[in-house]
């Protein structure tokens, strides 16, 4: 996805995060349900992604569709989806899936503590996608077209005895809706969304020299109740950004340092 759908999804990710504290894995049913609907009828996707419609009016079509059907913030997430613009009909799927896949990916989340959830996620997809790959039975039975989706759903949640509720429903969407793909590289790509999420936790910090105890104390206290979350820190020395601090977390970078400092400078006098 690139272009103006990249920029669509970003915005669209940006307005779930508001949803994602009081999340339940319910929403994330009804997105995929969604997604279902629409990949099953496309003269309606591509109408939803006609550039020539006005936002409103694609709006109103998804209310036909779902209005009562599905939850109000389900509703609203896709209606919203479709006011963006997006280059290919396909990219409208690929959004709603991410964002399906986003909402399993926070409950894990919320279930804490720390990353805990999102660990635990992470090592039931690994699981299921190992034992998959070693088993071409298993293989040739989860991509049979004529297994109904229920005996698929079955199989592979045998496989992961144990699994959470949030990887059974990743894994159930993985092998009866894969989109084209093989059950395995659609799970690989939710793991790469998990992985996103996890590195919200992690604070990767370089300086100049080694801190201290009492600097990474402080540190943390700061980061942690800037982003009112237990954050892990990584610390590495690089003597390149000659002082100060950088932080990045996430997508987000903090950069005190005396090269950006000068670089900054630079900029500023050669306009």
């Amino acid at each position: 996805m690139a272009g103006i759908s990249s920029e669509s999804l970003a915005a669209a990710q940006g307005q779930l995060e508001a949803r994602l504290p009081h999340a339940t894995l319910g929403l994330a049913e009804e997105l995929f349900g969604i997604l279902g609907l629409l990949d099953g009828q496309t003269g309606l996707l591509r109408a939803l992604t006609d550039p020539a419609r006005e936002g409103q009016e694609k709006a109103a079509l998804v209310s036909k569709l779902v209005g009562g059907k599905v939850s109000a913030d389900a509703e609203q997430i896709v209606a919203s989806l479709v006011e963006s613009r997006w280059r290919a009909p396909r990219d409208l799927g690929d959004a709603l899936e991410t964002l399906a896949a986003t909402v399993v990916s926070a409950v894990a989340e919320n279930k804490g503590p720390g990353s805990a959830g999102l660990e635990e996620l992470e090592g039931d997809l690994f699981r299921f996608n190992e034992t998959v790959a070693s088993n071409h039975d298993v293989q040739r039975a989860l991509s049979n077209p004529q297994s109904s989706a229920d005996a698929k759903t079955t199989l592979a949640l045998k496989l992961v005895p144990g699994a959470s509720e949030a990887a059974q429903v990743l894994i159930r969407q993985a092998v009866t809706a894969p989109r084209g793909l093989r059950p395995t590289a659609l799970v690989t790509r939710f793991l790469e969304l998990v992985a996103g999420r996890q590195q919200r936790w992690i604070a990767e910090v370089r300086t100049s020299v080694p801190m201290t105890e009492g600097q990474r104390a402080r540190l943390q206290a700061s980061l942690n109740s800037l982003y009112r979350r237990e954050l892990k820190i990584n610390a590495t020395v690089d003597p390149s950004i000659v002082g100060g601090i950088r932080v990045t977390v996430g997508d987000e970078v903090v950069d005190s340092t005396v090269v950006t400092r000068l670089s900054e400078l630079r900029r500023k006098l050669a306009v």
